[in-house]
C-alpha cells in the first residue's frame, strides 16, 4: 500500500534544494526525460567514464549533439557555476565533461551564477565574485579546461543575458512559473527572476556575436531540470516555423505568426526545394505548406534550415537546448555531497590527509563483520568508495569490474578498497593543487 501511495504522489524537483534523488527511472518516466542509453554515446569519440558507465542516465535532445559531432557542425556548451561554497568532487563531475566536449570540438561557455546566488543562497556579488576567481576557475584549468574557444562570463556583468531573460519573459506567465518551480507568495522577486536570468545564459549563445544558431548542450544534474523545460519552452516559443507531423500523418510546416505570412512562405518554399522537396502544397490561410515527399526522419534537417533563416526575417531562430542529466554522487556519509556538510565532501582543496581521514571514515556497502562479507560478499552498489572509483579514481574499466566482481563475491574488503582509494585521492589531488598554483595568472585568458 505504501509503494502504491508513493507512485500516486507527484515528484517534484527543485534546483536549489538539497534532496537527493535516486529513483531515476522514475525521474525519466514522469517528466519525459529520454534514456541515455549506448546508442546516444556510442558514436561518439573516446567517450569519456561518465557515459559510458551510465552516470549520464538521461538527457533531453542530444540526438541533435550527436549529429553535430559526427558531421563536425558547429554546436556549444553552456554550464555554469554556482559561486556560494569549495569546489567538491561532485562539481568536478560537471566540468569533467565539459572537458571532454571541449576535446571534441564544442564551444564551451561557462557562466558565474553570481546573480542567482545573491537571489537563492544570500551572498553579496563581491562574495560570488571571490568564490569564482579563487576557488573554482583555478580549479578548471588545473583540471583541464583550454582557453581556446572558451569564454567564462559573470552573469551580472553581461548585458545580452539580462535583456533576453527581460524579453523572452514576455511569453512566460506567472502560471507557468509556480507549475515548473512551485513559486508561493512568500518569494522574493529577485529569487523569481533567476531562472530567466538562467533561460538567458542558455540562450544569448545562439546570438549571432556569440556563435550564432547552432545546437547547445547543457550538462547538468536531474536538479536543474526545471530550467531546461523552461529554456526549450521558451526557445519554441519564439520560434518563426513550427515543423510538425499532423493529425492526418502528413509533414507540414507552419507560420506562427501573423506578420509577414507570405515572406515566411515564401522563405520556406526556397528552404524545401533547396533540400529537393518538390511535392509542396502551399495553403496561405493556413499559414502552411504541407510537404508530400516527407516523411518523419526529415523533420530534424527540415527545422534546422529553417532556424537558421528566421535571424533576417525579424526572429531568434533558436534551437532547443539539448541537456544530459547525471546521477548525483553519494556523500561520504551517506546523503548528498555539499559544500555545506563538510563531512560529506572531498573538496579539492582538502588536503590529501584530511581527504584520507574521511575516506577511512566513509559509509561503504559491506557487511558488519568480515565473516560475513566473506560469506556472502560486499554491495558495490551501496558503497561510496566505489562511488569515488566510478565516477572519478579509475579510469579503466576492466580494473573497475574487477573491484566490483571482487566484492560481490567477498573476496576484497572494505580496508582495502579504502586504502586504494586514499592512495589514488591523494595523487588525484595533489595534482590538482600543483596546477592551481599556476592557474591564477592564467585566469583573464577564459574570462569575456
Amino acid at each position: 500500500m505504501l509503494l502504491v501511495l508513493r507512485y500516486l504522489i507527484t515528484m517534484k524537483i527543485d534546483p536549489w534544494s538539497s534532496t537527493t534523488y535516486q529513483d531515476y527511472s522514475r525521474l525519466r518516466d514522469e517528466f519525459g526525460i529520454e534514456d541515455f542509453s549506448d546508442e546516444s554515446w556510442k558514436n561518439l569519440p573516446h567517450p569519456h567514464k561518465l557515459l559510458r558507465r551510465g552516470v549520464i542516465f538521461g538527457h533531453r535532445g542530444f540526438q541533435l549533439i550527436q549529429d553535430s559531432v559526427t558531421k563536425k557542425k558547429p554546436w556549444a556548451i553552456l554550464t555554469g557555476l554556482m559561486p556560494s561554497g569549495k569546489m567538491h568532487l561532485g562539481h568536478k563531475m560537471v566540468i569533467d565533461e565539459v572537458i571532454y566536449y571541449q576535446s571534441i570540438g564544442a564551444d564551451i561557455n561557462i557562466a558565474v551564477a553570481d546573480i542567482e546566488a545573491f537571489a537563492t543562497r544570500g551572498y553579496t556579488l563581491e562574495q560570488t565574485k571571490d568564490f569564482a576567481l579563487n576557488e573554482y576557475i583555478p580549479s578548471y584549468i588545473a583540471l583541464g579546461l583550454k582557453p581556446e574557444k572558451c569564454r567564462i562570463y559573470f552573469q551580472s556583468k553581461n548585458e545580452d543575458v539580462k535583456d533576453l531573460a527581460y524579453i523572452l519573459g514576455k511569453k512566460i506567465n506567472w502560471s507557468q512559473m509556480q507549475a515548473t518551480y512551485g513559486f508561493d507568495g512568500s518569494c522574493n522577486m529577485a529569487h523569481v527572476f533567476s531562472p530567466l536570468i538562467q533561460t538567458g545564459d542558455i540562450l544569448h549563445v545562439q546570438l549571432e556575436k556569440y556563435g550564432g544558431n547552432r545546437p547547445t548542450l547543457v550538462p547538468v544534474g536531474v536538479d536543474q531540470d526545471p530550467h531546461i523545460r523552461l529554456s526549450r519552452d521558451v526557445a519554441q516559443a519564439h520560434r518563426l516555423y513550427n515543423v510538425i507531423v499532423t493529425k492526418d500523418n502528413k509533414i507540414g510546416v507552419f507560420v506562427k505568426i501573423d506578420e509577414n505570412v507570405s515572406k515566411l512562405l515564401d522563405n520556406a518554399e526556397k528552404i524545401l526545394n533547396s533540400l529537393s522537396f518538390n511535392k509542396l502544397k502551399r495553403i496561405t490561410d493556413y499559414k502552411a505548406i504541407y510537404i508530400e515527399d516527407a516523411v518523419e526522419e526529415d523533420i530534424q534537417k527540415i527545422d534546422e534550415k529553417l532556424a537558421r533563416t528566421e535571424t533576417k526575417l525579424g526572429g531568434y531562430g533558436f534551437f532547443q537546448p539539448s541537456a544530459t542529466f547525471h546521477r548525483f554522487i553519494t556523500g561520504l556519509t551517506g546523503e548528498k555531497m555539499s559544500s555545506s556538510k563538510p563531512e560529506s565532501a572531498i573538496f579539492l582543496t582538502d588536503s590529501p590527509k584530511d581527504a584520507t581521514k574521511k575516506i577511512m571514515t566513509s559509509k561503504t556497502g559491506g557487511a558488519v563483520t568480515l565473516e560475513e562479507q566473506k560469506k556472502y560478499g560486499g554491495k558495490p552498489d551501496e558503497c561510496v568508495v566505489y562511488e569515488l572509483f566510478l565516477y572519478h579514481l579509475i579510469e579503466d574499466d576492466k580494473e573497475l569490474q574487477d573491484i566490483y566482481t571482487s566484492c560481490k563475491k567477498g573476496e576484497k574488503m572494505c580496508g582495502q578498497c579504502k586504502k586504494y582509494a586514499s592512495e589514488l585521492i591523494e595523487k588525484l589531488l595533489t595534482d590538482i593543487q600543483e596546477k592551481r598554483k599556476n592557474a591564477t595568472g592564467k585566469i583573464k585568458q577564459y574570462l569575456s
